[in-house]
């Protein structure tokens, strides 16, 4: 029976374990920030919580291992189809507001963030789509059938309002359509549509002013010290007076004050900055860049176009979500809810992220054809 849940030597072999190791390195580094933003009410609560998560991601990536990826091409439809199916409930019978956004599906106790998983389906199908066109992206009926099924989680995401996964998932199918070669008065096109589409959720009812200022609050985040600008403040005289080696672990001021709003989440590269400094920043933005460059390898010599995209799909995950969370936290992007990636703490976007992880060393890992 267990003989099943093991995988053989020869696939081991193909398998990156430097992605694995730098990965739990982000992820217990990201837990000591965690520790140290919320210690002084909670005390080992959070970091003991973000192991397991840690746990249960090693766990989740090993299932995903054992078959052959191959497999899930042929349950796109429906992980796709589940994912908008929560969306639904999400935006209409269990949706929970957090700062702002019905983004949660809470049920009792249990809560959980179903745009990330939708994003994930989105992923999957876009790639299973492609692979069915033989990658023929350019062909009009091809693009308004992938253009839909990107389409459609991204507007229910939208109607939550969560701009930031909407975000997100916008740079997804940037990086994949890129990737497969979509023309470029196309992605012009697109992107021109993308601003339209802001303009008019800007000025529907949809957009609270709540969301408007605490997305426009960087660009003059002084305006309103004590309000929207508070966050964004706060978080760059901690992250600036880090300097270079930063105050130390457990000694930053800023957040052992409780000065910075959701330190342990969407901010918690502030604690980086504060307690690890300048040093401590670059050598974070080394580790991503090291899982960035393995996972661009795997995507360049995937044996087939599912795979490919499904990489490219992760990469554009974790490249924007890194490049927008701790740009937000400097201030020279807008403040949206985007964590970030294995750092922040949240057992929603670790498992996906973990699952995206898994996804992609499975493609890495079985990258030789068969030949009979």
């Amino acid at each position: 029976m267990l003989e099943k849940f093991k995988i053989s030597r020869k696939l081991l072999r193909e398998l990156d374990f430097t992605i694995i190791a730098t990965i739990v390195i982000i992820v217990v580094f990201g837990a000591l920030n965690i520790y140290s933003a919320t210690n002084m009410k909670f005390g080992i609560y959070y970091l003991k919580a973000q192991l397991i998560w840690l746990a249960a991601g090693l766990v989740l990536t090993y299932i995903i291992l054992i078959f052959d990826y191959s497999i899930i091409q042929g349950y796109a439809d429906i992980i796709y189809w589940l994912g908008i199916f929560l969306l639904i409930l999400n935006d209409t019978i269990f949706k929970s507001t957090v700062n702002g956004a019905s983004s949660w599906m809470k049920i009792g106790s249990f809560s959980m963030q179903p745009s990330e998983f939708a994003k994930l389906g989105m992923i999957i199908m876009l790639a299973k789509e492609l692979s069915k066109m033989e990658g023929k992206i350019n062909d009009l009926r091809n693009f308004v059938k992938l253009a839909g099924y990107a389409a459609l989680p991204m507007l229910l995401i939208v109607i939550q309002p969560d701009m930031g996964m909407t975000m997100v998932c916008f740079f997804i199918v940037l990086g994949i359509f890129f990737a497969a070669g979509l023309d470029l008065k196309i992605i012009g096109g697109g992107i021109l549509g993308l601003v339209t589409l802001i303009a008019i959720v800007w000025n529907s009812p949809l957009m609270e002013d709540y969301w408007k200022v605490r997305l426009t609050s960087f660009l003059n985040p002084s305006a309103d010290e004590l309000g929207s600008g508070l966050q964004l403040i706060q978080s760059q005289i901690g992250i600036g007076s880090g300097g270079i080696l930063g105050k130390g672990f457990l000694k930053g001021t800023q957040i052992a004050g409780g000065f910075i709003p959701e330190s342990h989440t969407d901010f918690i590269f502030s604690v980086v900055g504060e307690e690890w400094g300048l040093v401590g920043a670059i050598a974070l933005l080394f580790l991503y860049g090291i899982v960035i460059y393995k996972l661009i390898n795997i995507a360049k010599n995937s044996k087939d176009i599912f795979g490919s995209v499904i990489c490219v799909g992760v990469i554009s995950t974790l490249l924007f979500s890194v490049l927008q969370n701790i740009g937000m936290t400097i201030g020279i992007m807008p403040i949206t809810g985007i964590t970030l990636p294995y750092m922040s703490y949240g057992g929603s976007s670790m498992l996906t992220s973990f699952m995206s992880l898994g996804l992609v060393l499975n493609i890495g890992m079985r990258k030789k054809k068969i030949n009979f």
